[in-house]
């Protein structure tokens, strides 16, 4: 912690553009709307120049620093009684109670009996430090995490095609520069609208194509002039790239001499093109065929090949979380492949993750497959150095486990986990089909949460934990560039509340574990690098006291792979910076990835041929409407901090579904009333919103709340057959009045007329 009154240099909590913000003690004067009424809150947030953000925060950045001391913070351990209720309990006698019925299951069910849920917000030392309790204390092979909703089908196409998973495989700041950029799946404008800024280039270009069912904020970016707005119908997307394919194959835009040195697998992907002429592809995606054409030539006018400024292909989850997510991505990669985009300073491909520190949180061991570096928990050589570091026999590692999703289903079935850890994660909320889950998670026999504020999840929980977060605490996060930046203390935790890496540690001991648990992140840090030596990610040539020392000289933080030894400049970490503010003979950080050689081993990147099959949940007579769902501005992820925060809550109170007025007009859901949505799985009501900004035939809701608004409850548990991911984007519902079906009003008829 810095010296009293000394603002302390940080990143929001929020979502992995992880933008840069100062904060200081509460009596400071700052400027901004973050200080106005704030002074019972320990901290005042103000904005920090940082490359990602550029000196400004969303309204959920300024506003971060209130649910350090929201009105319901969790400040001592809970337990619930024999009257069924929760009530306050020692530290003492909530972790004997949990040790003591971890050991019970474990003995009479085995080690498989108890599981492990973690999440993408958790630091790099947590999310390391729970895995590792998981695989030597527990020794379950059941954890998996919130990041397999997030991150998994870019993943899994990333890894076949590359080689190595980093989610922009640049800087961030490197888009400004391109003369086109093809976003699919993300609202950036309202999920991280700092980002906005590093469109800038391609706008003024006209060179911004948005493909969204939605004109969402980001798709009205792509205005004329600006650049293009693609509105598939949901689910399609796949369809729009393997039309585009089409076109660079049909029309010799393809990057021949790219291709051939570079890439294996072109004939395959571009005979998988030829089926989907854009004519053809018009009557399932609903984009006209000029349209598909149009944008086609303007990306390969942007390539580097045909002498343009540079291009980009960027993904995010309304692609991504699909049953067909994995091959979606590889569809947008092959695209930018077949353009001759990656491993170009100035063109690329890169997916946009979501969650905070949903890129390290997959990296050093949150994953059923996967143990810290990166590397496959049932690679020999793998299993060895991690068990190694820790210290124990690596025949004592479990296996792989099995994903979320399965993971979720299984609980308290017969053979299934009986006892569940949850941290830092409200999977009532936020998985699909959130009935079932609420069934599965009753059907427990000891559900812990681990959390700052009673959500939904804990409020279920036999015992809830409080914990520190991230302004009370210490640690790194890893960016959406793989970029490996501090999170620092300014603030003392209210109450009991202690950080998950002391739990762990008690837990362990209580557990009659040998294994060491160090509690100083710093310590934890300097193990995660150990133990990440050698993998795919590298963290190895990274420190606490390096990134402290590396900021203070001007630098913005370091990206993996970043390897103790020097670097090596015949493979994937080419195009390191030439120099930088660190010590002499230590690797820099590796900004850019690929530039010389792909991480497969030939060094060439794989093009997979795919094809289209569509949603899991297609619209039918009894569901006739395409649901879509997302995020808006004021909330994030199922709301468990934003609703919390009194100004975004006033904004946005309560959940909605946006419809166009002719479906609203035609089911009898007018502007304003309460409209019931119905899926094969579950019923939710909401206020209508009429807009044109939704096609006819789909409608859209936000996943931030609970209860009977809670779309999850009406989203599939299909999941990507490669990824594991589930398919939260697209699903078939009817809609019908919440209630009497009201007359058509002249107010409606008048809409409809403008409209027309």
């Amino acid at each position: 912690m810095t010296p009293s009154g000394a603002a302390v240099a940080t990143h929001c909590p929020y979502c992995a553009l992880q933008c840069g913000m100062d904060l200081a003690p509460a009596g400071a004067a700052l400027a901004g709307p973050a200080s106005e009424g704030r002074a019972a809150l320990p901290v005042t947030v103000t904005p920090r120049q940082f490359p990602t953000n550029g000196g400004g925060l969303c309204q959920k950045g300024w506003t971060s620093a209130t649910v350090l001391r929201a009105s319901d913070r969790l400040v001592t351990p809970m337990v619930r009684g024999a009257d069924g209720a929760l009530a306050p309990a020692s530290w003492d006698a909530a972790l004997d109670l949990v040790a003591g019925r971890l050991a019970g299951l474990a003995a009479e069910h085995g080690p498989q009996a108890v599981a492990v849920f973690g999440g993408g917000g958790l630091t790099n030392e947590k999310a390391y430090a729970l895995g590792k309790f998981a695989r030597t204390v527990l020794r379950t092979p059941f954890i998996d995490y919130n990041g397999r909703f997030c991150m998994s089908s870019a993943a899994a196409a990333g890894n076949r095609a590359f080689g190595l998973d980093r989610g922009l495989p640049f800087p961030v700041t490197d888009l400004a520069g391109a003369g086109a950029i093809l976003l699919l799946g993300s609202n950036v404008a309202e999920t991280m609208p700092p980002f906005v800024q590093h469109l800038a280039g391609a706008r003024a270009a006209g060179g911004l194509v948005v493909v969204d069912p939605r004109r969402s904020a980001t798709a009205r970016l792509a205005g004329p002039g600006e650049g293009v707005h693609l509105q598939p119908v949901p689910g399609t997307d796949l369809v729009v790239l393997l039309a585009l394919l089409h076109v660079l194959v049909a029309e010799r835009l393809v990057d021949r001499e790219y291709v051939a040195e570079r890439t294996a697998g072109f004939d395959d992907v571009a005979r998988s093109a030829a089926a989907w002429w854009p004519e053809r592809a018009e009557t399932v995606c609903g984009v006209p065929a000029e349209e598909l054409r149009r944008v086609a030539r303007l990306l390969a006018a942007a390539s580097p090949s045909r002498g343009g400024r540079g291009a980009y292909v960027l993904t995010g989850r309304g692609v991504e979380q699909s049953a067909q997510g994995t091959a979606t991505v590889t569809a947008a990669i092959s695209l930018a492949l077949a353009l001759g985009l990656p491993g170009r300073v100035g063109s690329g491909y890169g997916c946009l993750t979501g969650q905070g520190n949903g890129q390290g949180g997959r990296e050093h061991g949150q994953k059923c497959d996967q143990l810290p570096g990166y590397r496959k928990i049932d690679d020999p050589a793998g299993r060895a150095h991690v068990a190694g570091v820790w210290g124990v026999d690596p025949g004592s590692l479990p296996g792989p486990g099995v994903p979320a999703v399965e993971l979720l289903t299984s609980l308290g079935a017969p053979g299934g986990p009986r006892a569940l850890l949850v941290h830092g994660s409200n999977v009532v909320v936020s998985a699909p089909n959130a009935d079932r889950v609420r069934e599965r998670l009753a059907a427990l026999d000891l559900l812990v949460v681990c959390d700052v504020v009673p959500s939904e999840t804990a409020l279920l929980a036999d015992v809830v934990l409080p914990t520190t977060q991230w302004a009370e605490e210490e640690g790194t996060m890893t960016n959406l560039e793989g970029r490996v930046i501090r999170r620092r203390r300014a603030a003392a935790p209210p109450g009991d509340a202690r950080s998950e890496l002391w739990i762990l540690a008690e837990l362990a001991r209580r557990l009659g574990s040998d294994v060491a648990f160090p509690t100083d992140p710093a310590v934890v840090f300097d193990e995660l690098a150990r133990a990440s030596a050698g993998g795919v990610a590298d963290y190895s040539g990274l420190s606490h006291a390096r990134l402290d020392a590396h900021e203070a000289a001007g630098g913005p933080g370091l990206y993996w792979p970043c390897p103790a030894a020097p670097a090596d400049l015949s493979g994937p970490a080419r195009g390191i910076p030439a120099a930088g503010p660190d010590t002499p003979g230590e690797h820099p950080g590796t900004p850019r990835v690929f530039l010389d050689r792909f991480a497969t081993p030939d060094g060439r990147a794989r093009m997979v041929a795919v094809d289209h099959a569509g949603p899991s949940d297609d619209v039918r007579p009894d569901a006739p409407t395409y649901l879509v769902t997302g995020r808006v501005l004021q909330h994030y992820q199922s709301g468990a901090q934003t609703h919390r925060v009194p100004e975004l809550e006033r904004l946005v109170p309560e959940p909605y579904v946006e419809l166009h007025p002719l479906l609203g007009l035609r089911v009898g859901v007018p502007d304003g009333g309460r409209a019931r949505l119905a899926s094969a799985r579950g019923v939710v009501e909401a206020t209508a919103r009429w807009t044109d900004a939704v096609r006819p035939d789909t409608v859209f809701m936000p996943f931030h709340w609970s209860g009977a608004g809670s779309v999850n409850r009406l989203t599939t548990d299909a999941v990507d057959p490669v990824s594991a991911m589930p398919e939260f984007k697209v699903c078939a519902v009817s809609v019908t009045p919440a209630g009497p079906a009201p007359a058509a009003t002249a107010e409606h008829v008048e809409s409809l007329e403008v409209l027309a």
